[in-house]
């Protein structure tokens, strides 16, 4: 039963592992990865602001303690010079119990210095290495788009992308129902002519019918291309024949016209007889 469980949990990481990977967006990823890095950053800025006020805070102690430790020292100088030994050694008591918190102070103050410096180093540093990602990023969200977008537009010109897969598919749906469509159709012509089909309509011919209708549509181009060349052959001795008559007519009114034009010339050779008046 274990080995069960265990092969279940290993396919429903392997399934989940899967989907995710589908489901990312290296784009998002960085993004979220620079986002990361920024709030890191602030948080380093903070802290460095925080040592700060914690330094500037025992600066401010130091003064106060170094203004009573001066207070003091002057007190024990009064007191000694009026003769009163036990004030003198009381102020000088007081004033090196400040001077230790002095000391305790300005220890401190150079430890938050130390890390001051520190963390004003780690966050400088932590700029340049934001500037320097968010640099690469920007660089790789456009590599990976321009790089996505020309896988699309590969997929879509070789058919194989998602939505161009459908179209094809369906184009060669229809392609292949056509055809189906087209065998069919030819198929029934085929049974009709032949006679193995019944046309219920009575208007389909059998084979030999078929046959003789074509003979005689033959035999009838056949005829008519005969009568026609009877046209043209009987058209073109009508016309010889008119054009033959017409040049006898001519030759026939050329001798009639020879004497009427002779005529005027006898006229004009015989002279008037005015002497026999």
């Amino acid at each position: 039963m274990s080995g069960v469980m265990k092969r279940m949990g290993m396919l429903f990481r392997a399934k989940a592992n899967k989907a995710l990977d589908r489901a990312e967006d290296p784009r998002e990823t960085l993004d979220y990865s620079y986002q990361k890095q920024l709030e890191l950053l602030q948080k380093v800025r903070r802290g460095v602001a925080d040592v700060a006020t914690s330094r500037k805070r025992l600066e401010l102690q130091l003064g106060q303690l170094q203004n009573q430790s001066g207070k003091l020292e002057d007190q024990g100088r009064k007191a000694l010079a009026l003769g009163r030994e036990d004030l003198a050694r009381e102020a000088l008591s007081r004033r090196a119990a400040l001077q230790q918190q002095v000391t305790d102070l300005e220890t401190q103050h150079q430890t938050l210095q130390s890390e001051e410096e520190k963390l004003t180093l780690a966050a400088q540093r932590l700029q340049a290495k934001v500037d320097a990602f968010r640099t690469k990023k920007e660089t790789i969200k456009a590599t990976y788009t321009a790089a996505q977008a020309q896988t699309r537009i590969g997929e879509a010109f070789s058919g194989i992308s998602e939505e161009m897969g459908d179209v094809g598919l369906a184009i060669q749906r229809a392609e292949d129902k056509t055809a189906q469509l087209q065998a069919r159709a030819g198929a029934i012509d085929e049974l009709m002519a032949s006679g193995a089909l019944d046309d219920p309509t009575g208007m389909a011919k059998d084979d030999i019918a078929a046959e003789l209708d074509r003979l005689s549509g033959g035999t009838d181009v056949e005829l008519e291309l005969q009568r026609m060349k009877a046209e043209l052959a009987g058209g073109s001795a009508q016309q010889q024949a008119i054009e033959s008559g017409q040049a006898q007519g001519q030759q026939t009114q050329q001798p009639q016209q020879a004497p009427q034009a002779q005529q005027p010339q006898n006229q004009q050779q015989t002279p008037p007889d005015f002497g026999k008046h």
